[in-house]
C-alpha cells in the first residue's frame, strides 16, 4: 500500500496496466496482417526504408515517422507490410495496425476512433478510455512512452487523422501510408517520405512471372512487358491480370492481351478524363469482371452496394439473396482473382479502387428494381440481427416492433450474450453505415428504425459519441415519415449521448422534447421515462428540488403502470437527491426500496449503484461499519463486471467511509485507485473528486501542506470544467488546510465557497 498520492496522477510508464485497481501485465499487440503472398521487387525502396532505422540494438530511432506515398494501386500497403514483417523484431513491444480508409466512398476513420482501438489493444478496458480525442492521444502517448513499438496507419487521407497517433518519444515507428505526401508531417513532425513510383517494366515483368509460376508454361518476356505495359506497371493491376492469366493456363498470352487491348479502348470511350494510371487500372478491372462466371459478377457488383467496406458471408448472402455455401463459393473465387481480400474467417473487403469500381458496374449491369431489393435485403439483415441482440444485451428494454424481414433474408443465429456482443463488436460500424445508406437511398424506416436498434447495441468499444450522428439521421427520418413514437425515441437516445459528454443544455433539451411527444401520444411508459430523465437532468444541474419531483412523478406512472424497474430506477435517483438536501431518512426509504426491486429482477449494475447512495447515507448517519459494507460490494460488483465507470464513483464512496472509520490508509489507497482510473476515463471532475477526499485525509492526519496541495488542484479541475458546487467543497477544504499557517487567504477561500454555493437553492455545502 501506497502512504501517499500526487496531486499530478498520470499513467504510470512501466509495462503494467491496472485492471479494477489491480496491476497486470499489459497485452503485447500483433496486428500486423499477414505479408504479401508473392511479394517481389521493389528492393531500393526497401533499402531506403531500412536506412531510417539508424540505431542499433536498443538505441532509438533517428526517425520515428515514415510516409509511403504513391498513387492508388502502386502497392503501397504491400510494401509496407513487406518491411514491417521484415523489421518487426526490432519492436519487441507489438505492432498496432490500422485501415484509415482515407480514400474510402464512406467516412474515414477518424483518430479517435483509431486511439480507441489501439488503447483497447495495449489493455486499457473498454469503458476507460477518455471520450476526448486530446485525452486519448495523451493517453496513448503515456502508454507508449517506455514501449518500442510499430504502428501502421495504412490509406491515411489527411494529417488530421495521423498526427493524435504520433508517440511523444523516441523508440517507437509509426509507418503511413497514403496517396498524397502529407508534407504537413514531414514539417512539423520530422517525418521521412518515399514516394512510391510505377514498377520499372523489369519488375513489373517479375511480378507477373512470380503469380503466374507453376500454372502457365513460361511466358515470352516481350508479350510479358506488354502485358505489363497495358497494366500501366501498377501492382494492383499486374496482380489481377497475373491471376487471369494463370486461371487460364491454355489460353494464349497474345489472345489475353488482345482481350486486354480491346477493353482498354472500351474503357477510353467511356473514360472521364481520369489519369492514365487510373484508367489502366480500371480498364484491368472490367477485363477481370468480364470474365467472372455470371453469378460471381452479379456478387461482386452487388457488393458495390454494401454499407461498409468490409462484410460478412450472411451480410453477402442477404445482399444477393442466395443461399450462404452459394455465396462462400462466389466470394472464393473473387478473392482467388484479387478483386476481394480476405480479411478473418467468413469476412471480407475491398480495396478502394475496386469497391468504386464495383459500385459503378452495379449502376451499369443492375436494374434498378434489382439493386432496391438487394439494398432492402442487407438492411434487413442488418435491423434484424441487431434487433435479436438486443435481446441479449438490452433484455430490460422494449423491443422495436418490426416488419418481418424480406423474403430469404435469414437473421444470424445469436444463441448467447457473447455472440451477441461478438456480432455487435464486428458490425457496428457496418450498422452505422447502413443508417446513412439508407438515408441517402430515401428508404426513411429503415433509417430511423437502424438508428433506434444501433442505440440500444450501442457497441462497448465504440467511441461515446459515436452514435450522435447516426441518431441525428435516424431522427429526421423519423420525423419525415411521421412516426411520433420513433422521433421520441432518438430524442431519448440523443439526449442521453448528449449527457454522457457532458453536454446537459442540449441533452434536457432532447428529453423535453421527447416527453411532449410521448404525453401527446399518450404513452404513459415513455412519459415516466422521460420524466425521470429530465430529472437526472436537473440533479446533475443541482436543482435539487426540480430533481426530486419529477423523480416522484416517474415512480408514480411507473408503480402505475407495475413497471418494478422503472419504479426503481427512479427511487434510487430520488434517493440521491433527497440526501444530498440532507433529507436522509426519505433517502434510505428510497434506496432500500430500490435495492429490493433491483435484486429481485437481477439487476445488479444497478444495485451497485443503490449501494453507492446507500452507504453515503449511512456514513453520513453514523453507521460506519454499515457504510464500510455497502460501499465494499459495491465496487465488488462493479469488479464482476467489469464495470470500469462504476469502480471509479464506487471507489470514491468507499473511502468516504473508510475516511470516516479512520482507516486512512486505505482510504487513500481507494482515492488513489480512483484518481487513476478516472484519469483513464478522462473525467477530470470526478478525478478531482478523488483528490479531494485525499486532501480531506491529509488533513485528518495534520499533515497540511499535502492536505492544500490536493485540495488547490480539486478546486482548479472543478473551475475548469464549470462545477461551482464542488468547487465550493473543495475550497472549504483548502482553507481548513491553510487556517493555521495561511489565515487570510483561507479566508479569501471561504468567501469564495460561500459566494459559489449563493447561486445554488440551498446554502449548505454537501454532506460529505
Amino acid at each position: 500500500m501506497r502512504s501517499r498520492i500526487c496531486p499530478r496522477l498520470r499513467p504510470g510508464r512501466s509495462r503494467t496496466i491496472s485492471t479494477h485497481g489491480e496491476s497486470a501485465e499489459a497485452p503485447v499487440p500483433r496486428q500486423l496482417p499477414g505479408d504479401i503472398r508473392g511479394f517481389v521487387n521493389r528492393t531500393a525502396e526497401l533499402e531506403r526504408l531500412d536506412a531510417i532505422l539508424a540505431g542499433d540494438g536498443d538505441e532509438p530511432l533517428v526517425v520515428s515517422v515514415c510516409v509511403i506515398a504513391g498513387t492508388a494501386g502502386a502497392g503501397k500497403t504491400s510494401l509496407a507490410l513487406r518491411w514491417a514483417h521484415q523489421i518487426e523484431e526490432r519492436f519487441p513491444d507489438g505492432q498496432l495496425y490500422v485501415n484509415l480508409r482515407g480514400y474510402d466512398p464512406d467516412e474515414p476513420v477518424t483518430a479517435q476512433q483509431t486511439l480507441h482501438r489501439f488503447l483497447t489493444a495495449l489493455g486499457v478496458p473498454q469503458g476507460a478510455i477518455p471520450v476526448d480525442e486530446e485525452a486519448s492521444a495523451a493517453l496513448f502517448r503515456s502508454m507508449l512512452a517506455d514501449r518500442r513499438m510499430l504502428i501502421v496507419l495504412d490509406n491515411a487521407a489527411t494529417v488530421r487523422q495521423v498526427r493524435p497517433l504520433l508517440p511523444g518519444s523516441a523508440g517507437s515507428l509509426v509507418l503511413v501510408t497514403s496517396r498524397s505526401r502529407l508534407p504537413g508531417l514531414a514539417i512539423r513532425d520530422g517525418a521521412h517520405r518515399l514516394t512510391l513510383g510505377t514498377l520499372p517494366a523489369p519488375e513489373a515483368v517479375s511480378l507477373l512471372r512470380a503469380v503466374t509460376a507453376g500454372y502457365r508454361p513460361e511466358d515470352d518476356a516481350d508479350k510479358l512487358t506488354e502485358l505489363a505495359r497495358l497494366c500501366a506497371h501498377l501492382p494492383l493491376a499486374l496482380r489481377i491480370a497475373a491471376e487471369r492469366a494463370a486461371s487460364y493456363p491454355h489460353l494464349r498470352l497474345d489472345d489475353l492481351i488482345a482481350e486486354l487491348r480491346d477493353e482498354s479502348t472500351l474503357w477510353d470511350a467511356l473514360s472521364t478524363g481520369d489519369g492514365e494510371d487510373t484508367g489502366a487500372v480500371r480498364t484491368v478491372f472490367a477485363w477481370s469482371y468480364r470474365a467472372l462466371p455470371g453469378s460471381v459478377a452479379r456478387l461482386f457488383r452487388l457488393l458495390g452496394l454494401h454499407p461498409g467496406p468490409e462484410f460478412s458471408v450472411h451480410g453477402a448472402t442477404a445482399l444477393a439473396g442466395g443461399s450462404v455455401p452459394r455465396t462462400r463459393q462466389a466470394l472464393t473465387a473473387l478473392a482467388d482473382a484479387h478483386l476481394l481480400q480476405q480479411t478473418a474467417p467468413d469476412r471480407y473487403e475491398f480495396h478502394d479502387l475496386l469497391r468504386a469500381y464495383a459500385a459503378d458496374q452495379a449502376q451499369r449491369d443492375e436494374p434498378a428494381e434489382e439493386r432496391r431489393l438487394a439494398l432492402r435485403r442487407v438492411l434487413d439483415w442488418y435491423l434484424h440481427t441487431a434487433d435479436s441482440a438486443q435481446g441479449w444485451l438490452d433484455p430490460t428494454r422494449a423491443r422495436l416492433p418490426l416488419t418481418p424481414p424480406a423474403t430469404g433474408v435469414v437473421p444470424l443465429p445469436l444463441p448467447d450474450h457473447d455472440a451477441a456482443m461478438d456480432w455487435v463488436e464486428r458490425e457496428y460500424a457496418n450498422l452505422l453505415s447502413a443508417i446513412r445508406t439508407a438515408e441517402e437511398a430515401g428508404l426513411d424506416r429503415y433509417a430511423w428504425q437502424l438508428a433506434a436498434v444501433a442505440k440500444f447495441v450501442e457497441a462497448p468499444s465504440a467511441h461515446s459519441d459515436a452514435w450522435s450522428p447516426a441518431g441525428e439521421i435516424g431522427l429526421q427520418a423519423a420525423r419525415r415519415v411521421g412516426d411520433r413514437a420513433g422521433e421520441s425515441l432518438l430524442l431519448t437516445g440523443l439526449g442521453m449521448s448528449h449527457s454522457r459528454v457532458n453536454r446537459l443544455n442540449q441533452a434536457l433539451e432532447c428529453h423535453r422534447r421527447a416527453l411532449g411527444i410521448r404525453r401527446e401520444l399518450g404513452d404513459r411508459e415513455g412519459e415516466a421515462a422521460s420524466l425521470n430523465l429530465v430529472g437526472l437532468n436537473h440533479f446533475h444541474q443541482r436543482r435539487l428540488s426540480a430533481a426530486e419531483d419529477l423523480f416522484s412523478q416517474a415512480i408514480a406512472l411507473h408503480e402505475g403502470l407495475g413497471n418494478s424497474h422503472g419504479a426503481g430506477n427512479a427511487l434510487a435517483n430520488r434517493g440521491q437527491a433527497r440526501y444530498e438536501a440532507g433529507q436522509l431518512r426519505l433517502a434510505a426509504e428510497d434506496v432500500e426500496r430500490a435495492l429490493t426491486a433491483f435484486r429481485e429482477l437481477g439487476d445488479r449494475r444497478s444495485e451497485g449503484n443503490a449501494l453507492r447512495v446507500l452507504s453515503e447515507i449511512q456514513r453520513e448517519s453514523g453507521q460506519l461499519a454499515e457504510a464500510l459494507d455497502s460501499a465494499q460490494r459495491a465496487v465488488d460488483i462493479a469488479l464482476d463486471l467489469r464495470f470500469s465507470i462504476g469502480e471509479a464513483y464506487w471507489l470514491i464512496t468507499l473511502g468516504n467511509a473508510q475516511r470516516a472509520a479512520g482507516r486512512f490508509g486505505e482510504a487513500l489507497e481507494s482515492y488513489q485507485r480512483s484518481a487513476a482510473v478516472h484519469r483513464r476515463l478522462g473525467n477530470r471532475n470526478r478525478e478531482a473528486l478523488a483528490w479531494q477526499g485525499a486532501g480531506e485525509v491529509y488533513r485528518r492526519l495534520g499533515r497540511d501542506e499535502d492536505a492544500a496541495a490536493f485540495c488547490r488542484r480539486a478546486a482548479a479541475v472543478h473551475a475548469e470544467v464549470g462545477d461551482p458546487w464542488h468547487e465550493a467543497a473543495a475550497l472549504d477544504g483548502l482553507a481548513a488546510a491553510l487556517d493555521e499557517k495561511e489565515p487570510e487567504e483561507a479566508r479569501r477561500h471561504r468567501a469564495r465557497a460561500a459566494a459559489l454555493r449563493a447561486r445554488f437553492e440551498s446554502a449548505e455545502p454537501p454532506p460529505r
